[in-house]
């Protein structure tokens, strides 16, 4: 089965690999997920018609909105972009405008297109980076012939034949040439150093006008004026194992078909793009009266036509933001989603309100993922060769010290379990290298003892968990 066809409970049960808990949130994304495969098969009159119902994710933080969404995004490989509310301004003032979230989208589908079609012609690049490896290592052995008249530098001689000396050469380096490529084919020339050509990266001048706020003039610049300026090269001196990366990229960069790939990409964009908006809470506000406010609701008023559905206009051409799907976020502590304004509170139907962590959440946290703190650790000092073992009982006592500390302190949900197990394991992540100990058991009093008097010390715990 398709990525794209996977079916809901499929896509929860994915889901369920890296994040604990949150059903609710986990069913809806599923859902609305699902519903983007079912429009793709209908007819163009019908589909054209079913809009993407955006959600809004409601709960404190830690919980995993942001990792359902990114999950979520990788699943089914759609283009994906987390943007923070906080950091757009109303149009006028300095700072990002909120378009920039749709370019910073078509960015991601190109990156992603190209990454797939280069890595279709990776063979055949490969075949072309080996032929230019050849020719660097045994250059072409043309005879530099005087020229006999200054006609001759403008328009060549046309008359005269290679002379059998010539001939002699060609097949010389051609014999050569075959030689140095079987040696490259067998691996016997791989730490060889060789000089080529690439391209230089380093920042233009163009470079400087996109500033904050002025991306979208930096980019139309450097536009108008790249392909008149020659690209810049620098030379380097890489082993052959290295170049032949760099010229396997040159080379599947020469045989894209870069208008090809913007077209698929705008279109990728448009029907399967997910826009992950965070903090949407920081931009709502109870009293719509005066003050920094009134910026917050502008922000509001200007991403509203983006949710809505417009036409953004992008280095690539004109982006449609009506298929994309938006999936926002808030803690919502200080503001209720009734505080947003009411056009773009209808613009997110699928309201979810995700749990705080209990206790069992933490346990569950800390062993059953794939990615699972716990197991992060054990790999990081297995290679100082110390095998640590955390036993399910201290398992249970870092999980209630982080129910405690979350609930004495600010609650910053599974975030807390970084701070605890970093203090836990400081000391051992320090001696690692001159412990001599093959393997060792992290026990509930070895919890009590790193951490136990700090989590039972209020103000010391605001400071250090």
């Amino acid at each position: 089965m398709s990525k794209g066809a996977l079916t809901p409970r499929q896509i929860v049960a994915e889901l369920d690999k890296y994040i604990v808990g949150q059903k609710q949130a986990k069913r809806s994304v599923a859902v609305a997920l699902r519903n983007r495969y079912r429009r793709s098969l209908l007819d163009e009159s019908m589909r054209d018609e079913i809009m993407p119902k955006n959600i809004l994710m409601i709960g404190p933080t830690g919980v995993g909105k942001t990792e359902i969404a990114r999950r979520l995004a990788k699943l089914v490989g759609a283009p994906f972009v987390k943007v923070e509310a906080t950091k757009f301004t109303e149009i006028g003032y300095v700072g990002r405008d909120v378009e920039s979230m749709v370019r910073d989208l078509v960015e991601t589908s190109i990156r992603m297109v190209k990454s797939q079609k280069t890595e279709a012609l990776k063979d055949k690049a490969e075949k072309l980076a080996n032929e230019r490896i050849v020719s660097i290592l045994v250059p072409s052995g043309k005879s530099n012939r005087a020229v006999r008249n200054p006609l001759e530098m403008l328009f060549g001689n046309q008359t005269t034949e290679p002379s059998d000396k010539d001939e002699h050469i060609q097949q010389d380096v051609a014999a050569r040439r075959e030689e140095v490529r079987n040696q490259l084919l067998r691996g016997e020339l791989e730490q060889q150093q060789i000089e080529i050509e690439v391209e230089d990266n380093a920042p233009s001048m163009f470079d400087m006008l996109a500033g904050q706020g002025n991306e979208q003039m930096g980019m139309n610049m450097q536009e108008l004026f790249g392909n008149l300026l020659p690209k810049r090269t620098k030379k380097r001196k890489l082993p052959i194992s290295e170049a032949r990366k760099v010229l396997i990229n040159e080379e599947a960069q020469k045989l894209l078909d870069m208008d090809e790939v913007i077209q698929e990409s705008i279109r990728l964009a448009e029907q399967s793009g997910i826009i992950f908006i965070d903090e949407i809470d920081k931009i709502a506000s109870s009293s719509r009266a005066n003050g920094p406010d009134v910026s917050r609701e502008g922000v509001q008023r200007d991403i509203l036509p983006i949710v809505e559905g417009s036409t953004v206009m992008t280095k690539y051409g004109p982006v449609k933001t009506d298929y994309i799907l938006f999936i926002a976020a808030g803690a919502f502590h200080n503001a209720k989603p009734s505080d947003l304004i009411p056009e773009l509170q209808g613009r997110f139907p699928i309201r979810v309100e995700l749990n705080n962590l209990s206790m069992e959440d933490f346990v569950s946290i800390l062993t059953e993922p794939k990615n699972a703190l716990t197991k992060q650790y054990t790999a990081l000092l297995e290679t100082e060769g110390i095998t640590v073992d955390f036993s399910p009982e201290a398992i249970q006592e870092l999980a209630k010290i982080a129910v405690e500390v979350n609930s004495s302190t600010d609650n910053i949900g599974a975030r807390r379990l970084h701070t605890l197990l970093e203090k836990l394991l400081e000391d051992l992540s320090f001696e690692a290298p001159e412990i001599t100990l093959e393997r060792i058991e992290i026990t509930p009093a070895y919890v009590r003892e790193k951490l136990g008097q700090i989590a039972q010390n209020r103000d010391l715990s605001q400071y250090i968990l």
